[in-house]
């Protein structure tokens, strides 16, 4: 049996990446980092819900170290973004912390599992790996670290049978866009700029991750794939 950990998988994009897993028949361990969203974590078949501090080098390395076995990783915890306070120099670094170095310290930690295996990592990005972002410098700097953090891991592990990938989503369905999908005129913004016109949904981007972790996807690694609607391309 496959199993894959999903850092952020107990809310959001990340819950969306978890269902798609286990639908396609994976073991899944979702991590979250407050006690109470893991407990709030919906209960189903071969998916275990843990806490783990990606920040934290001894939290990574007590959660991974009691693994058997791990074939898959998504990096999709954190993703916070502090808006104009990322010009404070301590918050930058805060949001630069979790988004990047965390998802590096999970590569790192898990790097030998998944070379025993031939397992794959996907890392999540954003549009904001291809745009700038004038409002939250910290957020599009993580953003664009990891685009180009899965570029180097994938030509560097390439060798050892591990494939690096990303997923890049554009504007998604979740409780961090309540508020700009209840303002009429963001939201007229917003699609008016997405090709296909709607909001995307947690698990279109869950379906592309489990792709990317399948052996469909075996010939490909050093990718960043848009799930945006075509929000890049235009």
């Amino acid at each position: 049996m496959r199993l894959a950990m999903v850092t952020g998988g107990t809310g959001g994009i990340g819950r969306g990446i978890v269902e798609a897993l286990l639908d396609e028949g994976w073991q899944v361990l979702a991590t979250g980092l407050e006690a109470e969203e893991v407990a709030a974590c919906p209960a189903r078949e071969g998916l275990e819900a843990r806490r783990l501090d990606v920040t934290d080098e001894a939290s990574v390395a007590a959660l991974v170290g009691g693994l058997e076995r791990l074939d898959g990783l998504v990096n999709c915890a954190g993703m916070i973004a502090r808006g104009g306070r990322e010009y404070e120099l301590e918050t930058f670094r805060q949001v630069i912390e979790v988004n990047l170095v965390g998802a590096m310290r999970l590569c790192l930690a898990c790097k030998p599992l998944l070379r025993a295996s031939g397992g794959a990592i996907v890392n999540i990005a954003s549009m904001l790996t291809f745009f700038g972002g004038p409002l939250v410098p910290a957020y599009s700097a993580s953003k664009g670290g990891i685009g180009q953090l899965t570029k180097a891991l994938a030509g560097h592990w390439a060798a050892e049978g591990v494939r690096v990938n990303a997923v890049a989503p554009g504007w998604i369905d979740t409780a961090l866009t309540e508020a700009l999908r209840d303002d009429p005129a963001r939201e007229a913004t917003i699609l008016g700029r997405t090709p296909m016109g709607r909001w995307g949904r947690g698990r279109e981007v869950g379906d592309m991750v489990a792709h990317l972790l399948s052996e469909r996807a075996g010939f490909v690694t050093g990718a960043i794939v848009p799930v945006d609607g075509g929000y890049a391309a235009v």
